[in-house]
């Protein structure tokens, strides 16, 4: 990230967000001590499970919800207490909010024409927003005359007409059919490197997430459980959650049998390996051992560990296998593109892994 993308644009200092409970007697804290650095130009994203927090964090960003506490910063400028349309932001909604009456081309001149610019300016910033999305030649119609992906693309012209200085999405892409989703989101990515603008990004879905995202921010009951790069969260996760929540994952119990500069000395699957331990353990210690199902090969071989293969589906660009393995079932991924042929339901098949793709965890 370059010296200027490096620059904080969004800070959120411990902020709360308290609702009352069902019963009226106690609160629950939606967002609880949230602090973050949004820098000039990043890709950030909020992921997590439906009630961790994250919409909710999205609409104190935005001002449409007020803190219990805490304070949020633009560009060093606390803009706690301001409404929405004081913040210099722009919201991609989930439902799109089109108005149904109104042309592609007002749509998106609407939020210009309320701000009082001239006509002229008007018409040249949304014909070049229109262009920028694909949609030239549509100003006409109506969003009842689009498609959902060009309706997601009117309100992204909608926000980028704005020229706001950090764009939000509320999981915009969650109304998409899959296979549209996938270009939207290659869309988006294009669009956001084009640009250069910073944006804040809500989703559930993992694989949106790491596609997208320069950092992802993972949520759990209102808190943050880790903040890191696509590839840090994916093969480093802090926890359990974040594990198991970010793609699919192994775990294996594992007994620490020595420490040394921060190496554990363990037994997985019958190998002794020195594996870097990024929390601190101390010998004797019964931990987790986390293997993503890619890591793992099956070979007909003897001398390896024999699984038993419970279930084998053919998805195309990759094998999944479901295996017992010392009673512990397991998700084996192979995606070798050369193997012509499945290992049978029922078989015994030699199980091998990449000792590099070892992670451990606290339990």
């Amino acid at each position: 990230m370059s010296e200027q993308a490096a620059q904080v644009r969004l800070k959120l200092e411990s902020i709360v967000k308290a609702f009352p409970d069902r019963s009226g007697n106690s609160v629950v804290r939606a967002v609880d001590d949230v602090s973050l650095n949004i820098h000039n130009g990043e890709f950030l994203t909020l992921l997590g499970p439906s009630g961790c927090g994250k919409t909710t964090t999205l609409r104190l960003i935005a001002g449409f919800e007020m803190p219990t506490s805490g304070r949020i910063l633009l560009e060093g400028k606390d803009i706690t207490p301001q409404p929405p349309n004081k913040r210099d932001m722009a919201l991609v909604f989930q439902n799109y909010a089109l108005f149904p009456h109104m042309s592609v081309f007002d749509n998106v001149a609407y939020g210009l024409q309320t701000r009082g610019l001239p006509s002229k300016q008007i018409k040249d910033k949304v014909q070049a927003a229109l262009n920028m999305i694909g949609l030239e030649g549509l100003g006409d119609r109506r969003p009842n005359q689009l498609s959902g992906g060009q309706q997601q693309r009117v309100a992204l012209a909608r926000s980028l007409v704005m020229e706001p200085r950090i764009l939000l999405f509320d999981e915009p892409l969650s109304n998409l059919d899959a296979k549209m989703r996938v270009q939207m989101r290659s869309e988006i990515h294009l669009l956001q490197r084009r640009l250069g603008i910073t944006s804040i990004y809500v989703t559930h879905d993992q694989i949106e997430a790491m596609a997208l995202s320069d950092r992802i921010v993972v949520m759990n009951k209102g808190k943050i459980e880790q903040i890191g790069t696509p590839e840090d969260v994916y093969h480093y996760p802090t926890t359990r959650f974040v594990a198991d929540f970010i793609g699919r994952a192994n775990f294996l119990p594992v007994t620490v049998e020595g420490v040394q500069a921060n190496v554990a000395r363990v037994s997985v699957l019958g190998r002794i390996l020195e594996v870097p331990a990024r929390f601190e353990v101390s010998p004797n210690a019964a931990i987790t051992a986390m293997l993503r199902p890619e890591a793992f090969f099956l070979r007909q071989d003897e001398s390896l560990p024999q699984a038993h293969i419970e279930q084998a589906m053919y998805l195309g660009n990759e094998i999944e296998y479901i295996v017992t393995l010392n009673g512990q079932r397991l998700t084996i991924v192979d995606n070798d593109p050369r193997r012509q042929h499945m290992f049978a339901e029922g078989q015994s098949v030699g199980v091998d892994f990449i000792p590099e793709a070892v992670h451990l965890l606290p339990e």
